[in-house]
């Protein structure tokens, strides 16, 4: 019996067929990423995954891939050659950093992400984290932790911020609502939980020790923050997930 035959019995067994599998699978590889409350498309793959998350293993580490399952907040994430999450194994240490699923990010989506994550922390400090995992903030408030601990400054194009945040959404990093106006302090956006897999403990402590100063942000900071998902940009709309 060959591998496909195999897999196909398998999904039979569980009244699927291989062409949904092939659609999960295709939207973790493009995404990097599934949220089951990110949309109805993706709650209805995320419900898919958990019941074939053995297959999705199987197939995914024959491919030499790891993933990271968070079930109390309903995301399935892929994990970069070299990463270290909560739960999940290094077992890639010796793996190049600077291909495969490991994507170069702009600095200034570094910067913000970073920022987030040391605001996420802060919300949980705080118990100001709903039962989904998310934390509401201001963009005023990011605007104002953004230049207190790194020194930096959101975008003032409007072109700029909106490509800015539409990245962050495709990572499913942040929620906002459609209509928010992105130049306004008095917009607000969500905090996904899965902030946290992406920027380490380490670079936390250093933004918070050294707020105030600057932070090289670049390309040779290969630790600050590591991502899977849409590579391309320009190839993914502002709907992604929908």
């Amino acid at each position: 019996m060959t591998m496909r035959e195999s897999l196909e019995q398998a999904l039979a067994e569980k009244d699927l067929g291989l062409n949904q599998f092939q659609t999960l699978i295709q939207r973790l590889l493009d995404y990097g990423i599934i949220c089951r409350d990110e949309s109805q498309v993706e709650a209805e793959l995320y419900d898919l995954f958990l019941r074939i998350e053995t297959l999705v293993d199987e197939y995914l580490a024959f491919a030499g891939i790891r993933y990271f399952h968070e079930p109390r907040f309903e995301y399935v994430r892929l994990v970069p050659p070299g990463s270290q999450l909560p739960g999940v194994d290094d077992e890639t240490e010796d793996a190049p950093f600077n291909q495969g699923l490991r994507a170069a990010l702009p600095p200034a989506l570094v910067a913000v992400v970073m920022v987030l994550a040391v605001e996420y922390e802060k919300a949980l400090r705080e118990a100001r984290v709903d039962e989904r995992g998310l934390a509401n903030l201001s963009l005023e408030a990011l605007s104002l932790s953004l230049k207190n601990l790194l020194g930096r400054s959101l975008p003032d194009a409007l072109q700029e911020r909106k490509a800015l945040f539409r990245q962050m959404r495709q990572l499913r990093l942040v929620r906002m609502s459609a209509e928010a106006d992105l130049l306004q302090g008095d917009s607000w956006l969500q905090i996904r939980p899965m902030i946290l897999t992406l920027v380490s403990p380490d670079v936390l402590s250093q933004i918070e020790d050294h707020a105030g100063q600057s932070i090289v942000i670049g390309d040779a900071d290969d630790t600050a923050l590591e991502s899977t998902g849409p590579r391309d940009n320009s190839s993914v709309d502002s709907g992604a997930g929908e």
